[in-house]
Formats: C-alpha cells, structure tokens, sequence
C-alpha cells in the first residue's frame, strides 16, 4: 500500500506519494531502447557525461522536481491560467480530430500506441505555429514570460489513460506543467517523478527534470489537460550560452526531423505555408498529412496539429 502524504512546497502540485514497495526510481537511466551497436552506446556515453556536466553547472541544482518559486514568471502565469483555460475550452471542441500522438512521431509508439493522447501545438523550434498561436493569444502572451522556452502544447490525455515509465531526451531543458482540466478524484490524476508522486491541480505549475524516470496516469472518467511546457534549463555560464545554442539547433530534434518526413517532402515545417481556412472557427495543423492533402483539403474541415514528445 502506498501511503499518501501532504506536500508543503509551493506549487507543487499537489499530493506526494511515496512509494514503499522499495524499488528505486530516482535515475536517468535510459530503460525502453537501449542502443545495439557500438557506435550508438558510444553516443550515449557521451551524452552521460554531458549530462553529468550539465547536472553540476545546474543554477538551482540537480533536483527531479523543482520548487516553483525558484521561477519568478509561474506565479505570473498561475496568476492568469483561466484565460488559457479559455483559449483550450475552444481548442478541445475539435479533440476528435486531433491526430494520436504517434501518428506524429513514430518514436513515441514505445510508449503509446492508441488514440488516447493528443497535442495541440503553440511552438516549436524549427516549426511554424503561428495560426495555432494566432488562436490562443492570451497563452501564447503568457509564454512570452517563459525564459528560453523551446517547446509549448495543450497534452490531452483521455480518460484511462496510462504512458508507462520513460525518460527525455536531454537535460539541457526543464519541463513546466500547468494543470489546466484535471478531473476528480484528483488523486488518481497523477506523475510520478523519480520515487514522488504529484496530482495535477487547476491553475498551479509544475517544474521537473524530465530526464528523471517518470510515468502518468489519468485513472478517473475525464480528460486531463496540462500547458505543457519545455524551457532551457538555467546554467553558469559560458554552459548556458552553449546549451541555448544546442537547443536553437531546431535540426537536431527528433521530432522535427520526423515531421519533416511526415510532411511527404523535405522541406521544413517551419517554412511549409498553412491552408487557408478563415471559414472555420479554429485552425489548425496537420503535419501528418502530406503537403499534397494539405493543399486539397476541404477548408470547412477544421486540421489539427500535434508535434511533441512526452
């Protein structure tokens, strides 16, 4: 039995609860694909130390979970969260329609594989977003305030839903969470971060190290949503400088590459034109579908967009 105890830090979340069955959690250890060949545990070693080096330079420390307070710019985002709550309740009339997850990025189907996680993307490196933007103007106002945010989307999770235990892809980035629809019992809305669980709470943030072993679950009758947030991971100097660079390097992601392949050319998703479709109430990008679809789609049918990993 898991004991459930009250967590006293701001903006946690909500709920912590330790798990007693004695396993640890609390690593980066890369446990779905470990790599086959020499030259791929060769990269991986390298990134090891790299992380290690990141993890040292770290300005708030090497923590799995982060108190919020530490991040001026969440209290002004939690401050006005009802106005992306807004902004999202015209987002999800299109749900439905929204493409699965690894119907985007084929990677993502080591953790799910059915129609039962969506995404509507706001930003991107390399990527256009900007009708999505143009759609949620007060969100993306609010995610101006983030310092060396990277990546940004609405993580729609269907009721039932389970995304086993993984890792991201580089500790470079921090991970914000935003509760934005978190159904009752609240309790079995959940993240468990290393050994720690927290439970989503409307309008509070959430700041972890995404590269600590984590798992989801949405156990009760409703969706889940959270503003799902990636930002550069403040450092010392000169590794900040340098570890922005890296993140700028919009080529080096791998679900860009991914939409670009998805797209049906070779052309990038960050200069691909968006159809026009002025005639329906949201916008929104498909970049699962070829650019050959996109330009004979009819416009009355509202396209969705989601790029993201988890």
């Amino acid at each position: 039995m898991q004991q459930v105890l009250e967590t006293s830090a701001k903006g946690s979340g909500g709920r912590s609860i330790a798990p007693t069955h004695g396993q640890d959690f609390h690593h980066r250890r890369h446990t779905l694909s470990e790599p086959q060949t020499l030259l791929g545990r060769l990269v991986l070693g390298l990134q090891n130390v790299m992380e290690q080096t990141v993890a040292r330079k770290s300005v708030h420390g090497d923590q799995h979970i982060y108190d919020s307070s530490l991040f001026p710019w969440v209290g002004d985002i939690e401050g006005e969260w009802r106005k992306i709550r807004a902004e999202l309740d015209q987002v999800m009339r299109f749900r439905d329609q929204m493409p699965s997850f690894h119907e985007i990025l084929k990677e993502v189907s080591t953790i799910t594989a059915d129609s039962n996680w969506k995404t509507y993307f706001l930003a991107g490196i390399g990527m256009d977003c900007r009708e999505n933007a143009r759609r949620c103007p007060e969100t993306m106002r609010l995610l101006g305030k983030i310092p060396g945010m990277t990546t940004a989307f609405f993580s729609i999770l269907s009721p039932r839903k389970h995304i086993p235990a993984h890792r991201g892809a580089w500790n470079g980035i921090l991970r914000f969470h935003l509760g934005l629809m978190v159904p009752e019992p609240r309790e079995k809305c959940r993240i468990r971060i290393g050994n720690d669980f927290r439970s989503w709470r409307e309008g509070k943030g959430l700041v972890f190290d995404d590269t600590f072993n984590h798992e989801v679950w949405n156990d009760t009758d409703g969706y889940r949503v959270v503003l799902f947030v990636d930002f550069a991971r403040p450092l010392r100097q000169p590794w900040d400088t340098m570890n922005r660079r890296l993140l700028s390097m919009g080529s080096l992601a791998p679900f860009l590459r991914e939409a670009e392949r998805n797209t049906g050319n070779g052309n990038s998703s960050s200069t691909r034109k968006m159809p026009d479709a002025s005639d329906v109430p949201l916008k929104l990008l498909d970049l699962s579908r070829s650019a050959k679809s996109m330009g004979t789609r009819d416009s009355r049918t509202p396209i969705v967009v989601s790029i993201a990993r988890n």
